[in-house]
Order: structure tokens, then sequence, then C-alpha cells
């Protein structure tokens, strides 16, 4: 069953759209504050994502990251409009080019379309003058930016959030790299948190730290099972569970393994 839902928050905008509604991994939330929209929401959501945008004039599309569900519609919002995406540096290539998706992420949010987009600058504007700080914050993707709003005390999380439980890891995640994200989010000022997935979240810097906590925690006790000789299989059933629907339908690429086996990486002597 697809989705549809309207947000407001003070002067923030959302439109929740998805193919599926089978959790938050299945919908998302294009987010705009005036004529500054960020991310696009799937390919496939088009249609109602559309209704969104032409709402009211966009003039700047601010991409977190490549992914299919954040930059599927860029090029259409491009065309319609006439802008210029603005996107990380390291998403140019593949948004210019295309990238293959995994047979599951097509059915979910479609395919990607390709797009040529501009680099983001150190500090973006919002049309009043206010400031957007584009903040680097690699681990689930090497791409991934998330923007800081200082004045409203918002932060723009991309998928840095998602929920304050991680439960499955991408093969291309890298877990390390998540942590130190989540610490350089925490420690910036604000107090609004807008994820794509996961809504509003009022309490945000709480709620990156309780992801955070959950996931030292779950390294914590990975690794000291791991020095006790428990096989990693035997790890991710006590700790996780065994593998879900969405686990072997990736044939293991978004799955519980995967996080079991980096959380034996963490270096927790640096992190805690």
């Amino acid at each position: 069953m697809s989705i549809r839902q309207h947000y407001q928050f003070e002067n923030v905008l959302g439109r929740k759209v998805g193919r599926f509604n089978l959790g938050l991994n299945t919908q998302f939330i294009v987010y705009r504050i005036g004529d500054t929209v960020f991310d696009t929401g799937p390919s496939n959501q088009w249609r109602h994502v559309k209704s969104f945008i032409t709402q009211s004039p966009v003039k700047k599309l601010l991409l977190t990251h490549h992914h299919e569900d954040h930059s599927g519609n860029a090029q259409r919002i491009a065309s319609l409009c006439k802008l210029i995406p603005r996107a990380p540096a390291l998403s140019q290539k593949k948004l210019n080019k295309g990238y293959p998706t995994p047979l599951i992420q097509k059915i979910i949010w479609g395919s990607p379309k390709r797009t040529i987009s501009t680099e983001i600058d150190d500090i973006e504007y919002l049309s009043d003058g206010n400031p957007i700080y584009p903040i680097a914050t690699p681990g689930h993707a090497k791409d991934l930016t998330c923007y800081h709003l200082p004045v409203q005390g918002y932060f723009f999380s991309g998928d840095l959030f998602i929920a304050r439980k991680l439960k499955l890891l991408r093969s291309d995640e890298n877990l390390q790299q998540l942590v130190d994200s989540l610490r350089k989010a925490i420690a910036l000022d604000f107090k609004t948190m807008f994820c794509p997935h996961g809504g509003v979240v009022e309490n945000g810097k709480s709620a990156l730290q309780s992801k955070l906590d959950y996931i030292l925690n779950l390294c914590d006790k990975t690794q000291t099972m791991y020095r006790q000789g428990t096989d990693t299989h035997q790890i991710m059933i006590e700790l996780l569970g065994p593998e879900d629907a969405i686990g072997k339908i990736s044939r293991g690429n978004l799955s519980r393994r995967n996080l079991i086996e980096q959380c034996k990486l963490v270096e927790l002597a640096t992190t805690t």
C-alpha cells in the first residue's frame, strides 16, 4: 500500500511518498524551506513529488548524496524549475553517469535518473540570507552530506539517522566512519532534525546520541563475544536475530551479518 502524508514544522514543509508502506526504509520525505528543496524523493514517486514542488517556485535544490531515493527526481526538478541541482563533490560522477542498483532498491524506489549537478559551496544560503552549512558525514555513503542551519536550529540529516537502532548494514557502508560522523553531528548546535525517512525529530541531538550509544554498545558486545571465540553467525543470532527477508532478498547486500562483521572493527577505545 502506497503512502502520502504532509508535514509542516515552523517554516519547513514536507511531503512523504513511497510505493510501499513497509517501514522507514520504504518511505521518503522531501523537505523544503521556501524556494529551497532538500533531496528529491524516488523516481517512481515523481507524480506526487511534482505536485509538492509546484506549490510554489523552487530556486535551489540541495542533495545530500547520490542514492536513488535522494536524487531520483533531480533531473526532473532541474528541468521543471530551470535550475542546476547542487550536490557534494563526491556525488558528481555517479549523478552524471548513473550507477547500478540492486533489484530490491529498484523495486522500492525505481531506477536512478542521471543528472548534471554543481558542487555545493562551503556555505549555501536560503533566500532570506540565512546560512546553510554542508557537513560531510560519510559512513552510510562516502558522499553523504548533511545540512546545518544554525540560525533556525535545524539539521537535515540525509541518511545519517533514519532510526535510533541500527539493525542492518549495506555491504558498502563503513561503520567506523558512521560512528565518527554521528559524533561530529552531535557536536553541532541544533534542536530539530529533519530525517527523510523518520520524519521530524524535535530533540534531534538526543536521537543521534541514542543511535551512537546503541551502535557502541552493540560493538562492545560483539567484540567481547568474538574474543571469547563465538563465530559471526552465532553473534548475529544472539544480538540481532536471524537474517530477515531484506537480508535474504538482497543476497546479503543489506544484512545483519554485515553489521556484525563491521562491529568487530570499530575502535571503541578512540570513540568512547
